[in-house]
């Protein structure tokens, strides 16, 4: 049996305001919130335990928030790719990024026929084009 993967980690400054903006962004809900970490998982999947190891390496990833202090200084070296459904309005769903306080980043992607954009503080994403897979 393969490693799940659990969660991507985010180093934040202001990890409250980090954590419910990406929640809000993926429609995910805060599961654990202290001083030095706050952790979201997605709306639908279950906060309850799961004994079945198969149903548990079917579970979504997660993000989780921790406290740095240092300052984000280079490109990200991973990040998270957003995709708009074909039935939704892509360039209407960055709108509302960029309006919730995200920005637009230029990282040498030319004319990729996807947006990268920063989240609030400075972390790099991609909107991807609209798609149904």
């Amino acid at each position: 049996m393969a490693l799940r993967w659990y969660s991507v980690v985010v180093d934040s400054h202001d990890i409250a305001a980090q954590a419910r903006w990406w929640a809000q962004t993926l429609d995910y809900v805060i599961v654990f919130e202290n001083d030095e970490e706050v952790a979201v998982i997605p709306r639908h999947m279950s906060q309850d335990p799961i004994t079945d190891p198969h149903e548990w390496g079917r579970q979504a990833q997660g993000l989780v928030f921790v406290r740095v202090p240092e300052e984000k200084s280079v490109k990200n070296r991973l990040h998270i790719d957003l995709a708009p459904h074909s039935s939704q309005d892509r360039d209407a769903e960055i709108r509302a990024l960029l309006d919730r306080g995200a920005t637009l980043a230029d990282v040498g992607q030319g004319d990729a026929p996807w947006t990268v954009l920063r989240d609030p503080e400075g972390n790099e994403f991609c909107v991807l084009s609209s798609r149904e897979r």
